[in-house]
């Protein structure tokens, strides 16, 4: 199985999409909208604060009738961020983000945050590795 740095080297966007804490959730919105992405990294003199997801928005914003355009990002993040190691292995992230209920697992090295994984991209990263065990098994048994 491979680990979380082998599945960020895939990934087709390489660089980190963040947002400043102090930026209005509305400017947020509008990157998550471009990249097609449901969370940012929030990141503040260079260091991971917090990550801004849809789920915030929607529980923090929306649902308590406050403006996207006059609230800033770092009032309505999630503050408590659980990461990843680049050496981790897939299935232990899965099993993390699955135990923790969360969808995005931002992947740090010495306090450098190194990019950001999706529960889709560990999903797919295990279906793989399933389905090229599967190859592997059937071709020994056809041996």
């Amino acid at each position: 199985m491979k680990t979380l740095q082998q599945v960020l080297n895939q990934k087709t966007h390489q660089g980190i999409i963040s947002i400043a804490p102090n930026r209005p959730v509305y400017d947020a919105l509008v990157i998550l909208s471009e990249y097609k992405i449901g969370a940012l990294a929030v990141i503040k003199d260079g260091e991971l604060v917090g990550i801004f997801s849809e789920r915030d928005y929607a529980r923090e914003i929306i649902l308590k009738g406050r403006s996207s355009k006059t609230t800033d990002v770092g009032e309505v993040m999630t503050q408590k961020v659980i990461t990843g190691k680049p050496d981790e292995l897939v299935e232990s992230a899965m099993n993390t983000m699955l135990e923790k209920r969360f969808r995005h697992l931002p992947v740090v090295d010495k306090g450098k945050m190194l990019g950001m994984l999706s529960i889709g991209d560990i999903l797919k990263e295990t279906i793989s590795y399933q389905q090229e065990l599967i190859k592997q098994l059937e071709s020994y048994i056809h041996s």
